[in-house]
Formats: C-alpha cells, sequence, structure tokens
C-alpha cells in the first residue's frame, strides 16, 4: 500500500518523496513494494524507481535524479531534518503507532487505528468493499475484521501463514506456479504448504524471521503471472484517495499556506 502511494504521487509530478522503513522490513508482495531497495539498493516498480539512502543529503539526490528515497528509519527521525509538507502512514498496524497531527501540515492515515481530526488530519478505507478507498474527515476506518479479502472466491485459504517461530526458508519464487498440496517452504521443522492452486504472487524473503501466524505468501487463484509485478487494484484504488486528499487540501483557496502547486514546477512539496 505505501509503495503504490509513492507510485501515484511521484506518477503526478509529486517527486519530492522519501519512505521511512525498518531495518529489515518483510513484505509479502516483494516485485511491488520499494522496501526492497533496503535489501538490494534499489527497486523498480512499475517504471519508477527507489534507492536506499542514509542521509537526508542522499534522499536529496534521489529527488535530483528523480528517483523515491527510501530510508531504514522506523524512529522518523529524518522527519526532524526534512520537515515534510505531508506525511502518510502507511504501516498498516491496524493500530497507531504514534502519528500525530504534528508530524506535517497535512497528517492522512491509511486504515483502523486512526481518528480523522483527532490524530491524523483525514483517514482512507482500506478494507475491501462498498467503502474501498472512501476518505474519512471525520472519525475513523472500519474495524480490522481479519478475514483477507476475496480473490477468484477464495480468502483465507489463499494466504500463506507461519506455522512455527524460527527462520523461513524456501526455493521457491514469486511467480511460481503452483498445485494445492505443494510444499513453498519451511519454518524450522514444519512444512508450509499450498492450501489452493495458484501463482505465488506473494513471498517474502528466504531466510526471514518469523513468528506464528504470520504472513508470508500469498497465491493468486487468477494464475496470472503479470500480476505478480504490477500494483493491485485495491492499492491503486487508495493511493488514489491519498492523492485526492493532497489535491483537495493544497488546490483550495482557504487551504494550507504556501498551498499553491505551479504546473511548471514538480519540486514543491515534500511527502513522506
Amino acid at each position: 500500500m505505501a509503495s503504490a502511494v509513492a507510485w501515484r504521487l511521484h506518477m503526478a509530478n509529486l517527486r519530492r518523496i522519501f519512505m521511512l522503513e525498518t531495518e529489515r522490513p518483510i513484505a509479502v508482495r516483494r516485485a511491488v513494494s520499494f522496501c526492497e531497495a533496503v535489501y538490494d539498493g534499489e527497486q523498480d516498480v512499475e517504471g519508477v524507481k527507489a534507492v536506499f539512502v542514509h542521509t537526508s543529503d542522499e534522499i536529496k539526490k534521489c529527488w535530483a535524479n528523480h528517483e523515491i528515497a527510501v530510508a531504514a528509519d522506523p524512529r522518523w527521525r529524518i522527519l526532524q531534518e526534512l520537515k515534510a509538507d505531508v506525511v502518510v502512514d502507511a504501516i498498516l498496524a491496524k493500530k497507531n503507532l504514534g502519528t500525530n497531527l504534528s508530524e506535517a501540515e497535512l497528517v492522512i492515515g491509511l486504515g483502523p487505528g486512526f481518528s480523522a481530526g483527532k490524530d491524523v488530519h483525514w483517514v482512507i478505507e482500506t478494507n475491501r468493499g462498498h467503502n474501498l478507498g472512501r476518505v474519512i474527515a471525520s472519525g475513523g476506518a472500519e474495524p480490522n475484521t481479519g478475514v483477507p479479502g476475496a480473490i477468484g472466491g477464495f480468502t483465507e485459504e489463499r494466504v500463506l501463514r507461519a506455522p512455527a517461530d524460527g527462520i523461513f526458508q524456501t526455493r521457491m519464487k514469486i511467480g511460481d506456479f503452483v498445485k494445492q498440496g505443494d510444499v513453498i517452504g519451511r519454518v524450522e521443522e514444519s512444512e508450509v504448504k499450498a492450501r489452493i492452486d495458484g501463482v505465488l504472487r506473494g513471498l517474502i524473503r528466504s531466510e526471514s524471521r518469523v513468528h506464528p501466524g504470520l504472513k508470508i505468501g500469498d497465491i493468486d487463484p487468477r494464475s496470472d503471472a503479470s500480476y505478480c509485478t504490477t500494483i493491485s487494484d485495491k492499492a491503486r484504488a487508495i493511493s488514489g484517495s491519498v492523492l485526492e486528499v493532497i489535491l483537495r487540501v493544497y488546490n483550495s483557496e482557504c487551504g494550507m499556506r504556501n498551498s499553491e502547486i505551479r504546473r511548471s514546477d514538480t519540486r514543491e512539496g515534500s511527502v513522506e
């Protein structure tokens, strides 16, 4: 979701974007997640490049090259050096881990755990269904159901979860086709098996440390390998809503100070 938001804003010519990650991020849909730059140095998502950086100067260099900057900074220290105009909390922890209205002039929270007008300015609905992508100006998003959204008629069956504490090991790759019962990998002595036929749309890195119940993979029963390397419909909807909020605020006659968006200057504003 965070990568989709960054991609959408970049494509809308909001080019001063930096993303703050954990030191060892775990992403299921790694092929479309900018956090992979933490491991590989850079990552491309649908033609947009992100680069792993360590300092605010390196962030500015990325901006000069029209790239997205990714830093391992779980405590958001860089926000103290580069005061963002917009902060988007896309951690999707189902609860607020500390984000507040003072983070930036515009603070947006994705999903449950935030209250618009209290700890963020706006909330975006992330639950699949009629209200997906809804922009919320007061109150919060729908509570976490704990049930994955249906794809091809399957919900929980399509998700791979860690069966135990330990190190996840696999030889399979995102994009591989699997059958029900196939062994996808192991966590110590416990096997992780496919429960449906389909394509591995997402899979965490081998040698990642996991805990019981952690989502470690995603099987897409539609079996279209092209979906593995493209942003999902859900993520596109949510990212579009974030862009809408930014335009609502900064294009409004009664918006915040320094809010004019100039077509001739794509360098206006920075987004975290």
